[in-house]
């Protein structure tokens, strides 16, 4: 089973802007509603932990692997619950230069595996929450900087 989930905000701040905070993961405590925290060296090929809060749950924290490190550009990891094949997600966040001084965010999974179709619930509505309220507080931070 394959589930995915995208949201996207126009931000009214450049993308250097818009990468600046969301770079610097030690901030995250004080301003992101959904990823708490990300802890570790935040390169391609290293894993990093990460703790989760979407709204209505009691979080979770886990390691995955970075993939994809594009100042500016595009930040991508892959995480695993367990092992591999029960319930694996690709997380993307994209940063869309508009050319006039604004930036679509893209934040999207792909979540695949058997373990997929016993938390659809819980994807659709708290993970998705938890998306858009950090896409909304990303946007209030880089258009205050």
């Amino acid at each position: 089973m394959t589930k995915e989930i995208k949201t996207e905000i126009l931000i009214n701040a450049s993308p250097e802007k818009v990468w600046k905070v969301f770079a610097d993961f030690q901030d995250y405590p004080k301003w992101n509603p959904f990823i708490l925290s990300i802890s570790g060296a935040a390169e391609v090929g290293n894993k990093i932990k990460v703790q989760l809060l979407p709204p209505g749950t009691r979080g979770m924290t886990f390691k995955p692997t970075v993939l994809v490190k594009q100042p500016q550009k595009e930040f991508r990891w892959l995480g695993h619950l367990l092992f591999p094949g029960l319930f694996d997600g690709e997380h993307r966040f994209e940063f869309l230069d508009n050319r006039d001084g604004t930036t679509t965010f893209k934040q999207s999974e792909t979540l695949k595996g058997i373990f997929v179709i016993l938390f659809k619930k819980m994807l659709d509505n708290n993970t998705t929450a938890g998306f858009r309220l950090m896409n909304e507080k990303l946007k209030e931070k880089a258009e205050n900087l």
